[in-house]
């Protein structure tokens, strides 16, 4: 279904409030990790994974969700959160460790858990695909229309996770849609030297499922396929697979030197950019005007700051909370 004015206007302005925050986040990581970078410094320790210019998978997916759907992401997942409407301040507060985050504090950026809307991510490769599959297992056997949608990297697509889970939901015909968000390398490996076939979405034919490619990192043509994948889910009809290039503006994690790609190749991609070429297309139509686009993104770039303030004058957990909220095996 062609998108009407009211959803293209709203997918626009979640891309804006994705791309506002991966933006900040990235000036607000390098506190404290400079002139030497220290990954231990500064409000935000450790690793971070960021997903500006891969906003139209999240936002055309997510679309066609609904908070008793399931999505489980990667360890770059904060558009996917956002895309499913996990609570901003939250999110930030758990990214800065703060006591009011998400998970207290304990999980950070690659572990965020929303129960509210159904979301979650994991660091390791590929985890998300198995729990989505258990997701759409519990909705069938409740008799539920509710979907379960597990995005992941083409690099995940070659661990055997991926096939498992393609496997099983195929067989047992579950309400789940997996979503690999091609951005042509896997942390510093290209597609082209890890992956036998051109397209990942060929390999839903093993398992007689539906598989698409969407080649542009476009929002509306990522909604159109989305759009059936998801409806096909909720009648029952089994699972699909989508493959969405797309393209990744940021390395693999901040302070990657990114010596693995041609200097030039983020400035060749950036001129295709898919928040850009959305605003031309909703001016083109006459559903934009330049006044309302500044307005949207001073309202985006609002929201991401709201978010960041609450975070810092978050207070820390105490350090015996450390033990609490933990799984402890005896035996």
């Amino acid at each position: 279904m062609p998108l009407d004015q009211q959803t293209a206007l709203s997918l626009y302005r979640q891309m804006l409030t994705i791309r506002a925050f991966e933006e900040t986040m990235v000036q607000i990581y390098m506190e404290g990790k400079t002139p030497v970078f220290d990954i231990g410094s500064g409000p935000v320790p450790g690793e971070m994974h960021l997903a500006a210019g891969q906003e139209p998978v999240a936002v055309g997916v997510c679309a066609h969700l609904r908070p008793t759907d399931t999505v489980t992401g990667p360890h770059r997942a904060h558009h996917f959160a956002i895309a499913k409407g996990v609570d901003l301040k939250k999110m930030t507060a758990e990214i800065f460790g703060k006591e009011t985050g998400l998970g207290k504090g304990k999980g950070g950026h690659m572990h965020l858990f929303d129960p509210d809307v159904g979301f979650s991510c994991s660091g390791i490769i590929g985890a998300g695909m198995p729990s989505a599959v258990g997701a759409a297992l519990a909705a069938k056997m409740k008799h539920r229309d509710d979907v379960a949608v597990a995005f992941f990297g083409e690099g995940a697509a070659n661990q055997g996770a991926f096939h498992e889970s393609l496997n099983l939901a195929a067989t047992w015909k579950l309400p789940v849609v997996f979503v690999c968000e091609d951005n042509s390398y896997a942390i510093s490996v290209p597609k082209t030297a890890a992956t036998a076939i051109p397209s990942n979405a060929d390999r839903a034919q093993a398992y007689g499922i539906p598989g698409v490619a969407v080649h542009e990192n476009d929002v509306a043509a990522v909604y159109e396929v989305a759009e059936e994948a998801v409806a096909r889910a909720r009648r029952g009809e089994g699972p699909s697979l989508l493959e969405i290039h797309t393209d990744r503006y940021l390395g693999h994690f901040q302070g990657d030197p990114e010596v693995y790609r041609d200097p030039q190749e983020v400035t060749r991609l950036k001129e295709h950019d898919p928040i850009k070429r959305m605003r031309d297309q909703l001016m083109a139509q006459g559903w934009l005007t330049s006044e309302q686009d500044a307005e949207m993104h001073k309202a985006a770039q609002a929201t991401v700051d709201e978010a960041v303030a609450f975070a810092r004058e978050s207070p820390y957990p105490a350090p015996e909370e450390a033990l609490e909220d933990v799984f402890v095996t005896v035996g």
